[in-house]
């Protein structure tokens, strides 16, 4: 797994989970969207993981998987320390935004890997 694409794919994806969970914080409209928004954002760290790592689409899916489940870990932690969600959904939106990074992670794989590299 290439460590920096991780970092750069987490870091940006967790951000973006971070603002929405604030704005969502003070804002229904926007708390509508968590399960939707999340798992789009973890999405997007899978193929930004991918488009760093520009690895196999298995190994990318692998990347975007850890990547997008780090970065939900973490936005829902924050949601939870606020009052807005209940303990359970730290594991099954964790879980859930996980696939979807690597559905992410492993179509980037395809769309980002190198020249000359089996898929």
């Amino acid at each position: 797994m290439d460590k920096r694409a991780l970092l750069v794919a987490t870091t940006a994806g967790a951000a973006l989970q971070l603002a929405m969970v604030v704005a969502g914080h003070t804002n229904g409209a926007v708390a509508a969207l968590f399960a939707v928004g999340g798992m789009g954002f973890s999405l997007a760290a899978g193929v930004l993981y991918a488009l760093t790592a520009k690895t196999s689409p298995r190994s990318s899916s692998l990347g975007g998987a850890v990547a997008g489940g780090l970065c939900a870990f973490v936005g829902i932690a924050v949601s939870l320390a606020l009052g807005d969600v209940e303990p359970m959904l730290l594991v099954m939106g964790t879980l859930s935004s996980a696939v979807t990074g690597a559905v992410g992670g492993a179509v980037g794989g395809l769309l980002f890997r190198r020249a000359g590299q089996k898929p």
